[in-house]
């Protein structure tokens, strides 16, 4: 798969590892993007992780709010969301970069999150805490953390490459 594959590829490449995966886009009012990108186990159908976000139609417009996975497949599910969702960014709205908020719950799951987005090429911004000025970010976002900021082109290339490492016939973990 090259480093900057199509949505078109990537969707083959979960029909190849028996996993679908599926983009729901609206824009409502013309001003804004909805999105929502899934990934299932066809047979017997099972939502295997989900990503929720928006895209402004400006460079740095994509805002990445929520991401789930759970059950077999994790490593490919996870990569697929990302990728897909890169990809999407990059074919379909002016997006070049991204931003997303690394939630501080539990300090060693904070610490979990913000590594894994660092190996998706996210750098920080600036922490988001109790501050007046940090208010109207902590509700958009929903909380306190490390907000992040990415290339969406490096983010599909790191994706891509999480993805090659996780073979078909052993993505079951």
């Amino acid at each position: 798969m090259p480093d900057r594959p199509t949505l078109a590829e990537l969707e083959a490449q979960a029909r190849h590892r028996g996993l679908l995966l599926r983009l729901q886009v609206r824009r409502p009012g013309g001003l804004l993007w909805t999105l929502r990108v899934g990934v299932a186990r066809p047979q017997p159908l099972a939502l295997l992780g989900e990503l929720k976000g928006w895209a402004l139609p400006t460079a740095a417009g994509l805002r990445l709010d929520t991401m789930r996975v759970q059950g077999e497949r994790s490593g490919a599910v996870g990569a697929l969301i990302w990728a897909a969702t890169f990809a999407w960014a990059l074919e379909a709205t002016p997006c070049r970069r991204a931003r997303l908020l690394a939630i501080r719950d539990q300090e060693w799951q904070h610490r979990r999150l913000v590594r894994y987005f660092r190996r998706l090429g996210f750098t920080p911004l600036r922490e988001l805490g109790g501050g007046v000025a940090d208010l109207a970010p902590r509700l958009l976002w929903g909380g306190a953390g490390l907000l992040m900021d990415g290339d969406c082109a490096e983010g599909l290339r790191r994706s891509v490459r999480q993805l090659a490492q996780v073979q078909p016939s052993t993505d079951t973990r």
